[in-house]
Order: C-alpha cells, then structure tokens, then sequence
C-alpha cells in the first residue's frame, strides 16, 4: 500500500560511532520556527499529517514507532485523520499477533510495527532523545531560550550532506555537518520531491525535513498540547488564588495596622 524506500529519513540519529563516525566535535544544528515551540505554540495539523506521509513513504521501512498506538493518528492535536483513514491506513501494515502465532493485519487498536531492520533504531521518542542545542549542562541558556532541540536535531542531520563520501573499515561514510563527528554511515535519505502531498505544499528537501521532524516530535510528545492548556490553567488559577490571599491579609490586618501606638 505504501512506497518505501530502502533507506530510512533519520537512520543515522542512534548508530554506533564506531561504524557510524569518524572522532570529532559536535555537529552544526541550525534553528528552525517549529509552530509548536514556546508556551502557546500548538502543532500544526497539516503538517503533521505531511510529516506521517514522510515517515511513511520513507522512514517506515525500517524505522518503526513502536510505543505509539495507530488509533492514536486520529487525536485532536495530531494528525487528526479521520476515523475511516486511520482504519485504512492501519490495514496497510502487518503485525504479529501473539495468540495466533502468526502475521495479521494491523487495527487502529494495535501499535505501529517495530524496526525492520535490527540496526535501525525506534524512532517513537527520537525528537526527545537528542538534544540540538547545548546543555543541559552548564548555564543551559541556549536550551532556555531555544528549547532542547531535537527536532532541530532532525532537520539538520536530513539537509546537512555535502556530498563527500570515504571508505572506512569498509563502510562508506558520508560528510554531514550536523552528525557528531562529521560522517555518517546512513547515504542521503532525502532529495527533495520525494513525496508529492495532497495538500499542494512544497516538498523541497527542506520542507519535507521539517515536517518529518514535526511528527516525529507529535510521537515523542502526544499530549504536548494538553500538558501546555494544564500548566496555563494552573498559572491562571495560582494568580488569582495569590490575589485573592493578598487582599484577605490586608483585610484581615488592616484594623490592626490602623491603630496609632501611644
């Protein structure tokens, strides 16, 4: 039902350094306006549902998202698909099932499929695994006022090839200016006009980077928005609760306080 490709979106974010990377420093991550970052950011529903046809169409392969339920595509602050959509798009993988000792075909019910490959890691909290920005040790500013930045993590490692390969061991590594020592075992995964969305969207490799990074931080997070809505009605509530008790102590007080001592 799906094209995939051999080779996944975002193969290279666990791999040993051993066979993944020559010795090296910390790669380059360059900051990207997420519309789910900050207090008030909330993920954006479109693209959410373009980063899925990414992961899909590419990453699925043999990256797996394990640890997140297929029902789960149907949620408000998701991808939101419709009922009937996540019902089809749940049929087009084959999961096993451990009473009939066999394959099936999945249901809104089950999880996504684990890896297809053993060296390729799960991706359901990748975007939480990996920080872009530095910290949080030391003062952590950069974190603050950045945020930790794995989806930034994400996008930089997809459009950070130069194009520059070598033989090691062997394997043949790729120069990536976001990698963690500069070279990667994983070959481009992304060219840009690798999806065509329904949406009419631009899927330059840019675009498409960055809206698989989005889902992917939906998949680490799920209830990102919710947990935002709690902390604001929390806030709200402990400062009209603060008002409330600085106005009855005056209250209380202010006989007190108005008496002249002789």
């Amino acid at each position: 039902m799906f094209k995939k490709l051999a080779i996944s979106a975002v193969a290279a974010l666990t791999l040993s350094t051993g066979a993944a990377m020559a010795a090296g420093g910390a790669g380059q991550v360059e900051d990207v306006d997420f519309s789910f970052e900050g207090p008030f950011g909330a993920f954006d529903q479109n693209q959410l549902q373009r980063g899925l046809q990414v992961y899909t169409e590419v990453c699925a392969a043999c990256h797996g998202l394990k640890y997140v339920p297929l029902r789960t595509l149907g949620d408000e602050g998701g991808p939101h698909l419709p009922e009937d959509q996540v019902r089809a798009y749940a049929a087009g993988y084959d999961v096993y099932d451990a009473e009939l000792d066999e394959f099936r075909t999945a249901k809104p019910t089950d999880h996504f499929p684990g890896s297809n490959l053993e060296a390729a890691p799960d991706l359901s909290m990748m975007a939480k695994a990996r920080a872009g920005f530095s910290g949080p040790y030391g003062t952590g500013l950069n974190q603050l006022f950045k945020g930790m930045g794995g989806p930034e993590y994400i996008v930089s490692l997809l459009v950070g090839y130069t194009g520059e390969t070598k033989t090691q061991a062997g394997v043949t590594l790729y120069e990536n200016t976001a990698f963690p020592g500069g070279w990667i075992s994983m070959a481009p995964p992304l060219y840009g006009e690798d999806v065509d969305y329904a949406d009419g969207h631009s899927n330059s490799m840019q675009s498409e980077a960055e809206d698989v990074a989005a889902f992917l931080m939906w998949t680490a997070e799920p209830k990102m928005m919710a947990r935002k809505q709690a902390g604001l009605t929390g806030v709200i509530f402990l400062t009209v609760l603060t008002v409330l008790l600085y106005l009855t102590n005056k209250r209380i007080w202010a006989p007190v306080k108005g008496k002249k001592t002789s």
